[in-house]
């Protein structure tokens, strides 16, 4: 039984006000998934592009190289294409070429059967004046936290 794997990108929850999200497949090779399976990538600088085919890439991904792959290993900071539907394609490169969105990994896990998904969301980057507004209502929940500890 394998381990659940779960690897998230915190900083764009941060960084970017989250319109709409998807889950789409990625197209990978045998030493990626090992290298994924033993929980050794990050997402936290990556972002999607399209190509001119009107096909979804991950850019800037990083899957460390599998231990054991010696000659068959892949490059860690490839482009990877991400599977979804052709209708769900259309709606994205539409939204990110008309309203100017950014397409953001969330995070990255494994499904039931073993495959390699990645959340994917619509997203509109905040300004400086939303993030410090976040900052502040992070304090006050802690600091109320710690009153009410303080109380009972």
């Amino acid at each position: 039984m394998q381990k659940n794997i779960n690897i998230k990108n915190k900083k764009a929850r941060f960084e970017y006000e989250i319109l709409d999200k998807y889950i789409a497949g990625i197209k990978l090779t045998g030493t990626e998934i090992k290298s994924i399976r033993e929980s050794k990538a990050r997402i936290t600088e990556s972002f999607c592009e399209f190509n001119d085919e009107g096909e979804l890439f991950v850019i800037n991904m990083f899957i460390e190289e599998y231990l054991y792959g010696h000659s068959y290993n892949h490059s860690p900071k490839s482009e990877r294409k991400l599977l979804l539907n052709k209708s769900e394609l259309k709606k994205l490169q539409k939204e990110v070429q008309n309203v100017g969105l950014t397409i953001v990994p969330l995070r990255l896990f494994l499904t039931e059967k073993g495959w390699a998904k990645l959340e994917i969301a619509l997203c509109r980057g905040k300004k400086l004046y939303d993030k410090r507004e976040v900052i502040k209502d992070r304090d006050n929940k802690v600091d109320l936290a710690r009153i009410k500890k303080n109380f009972n």
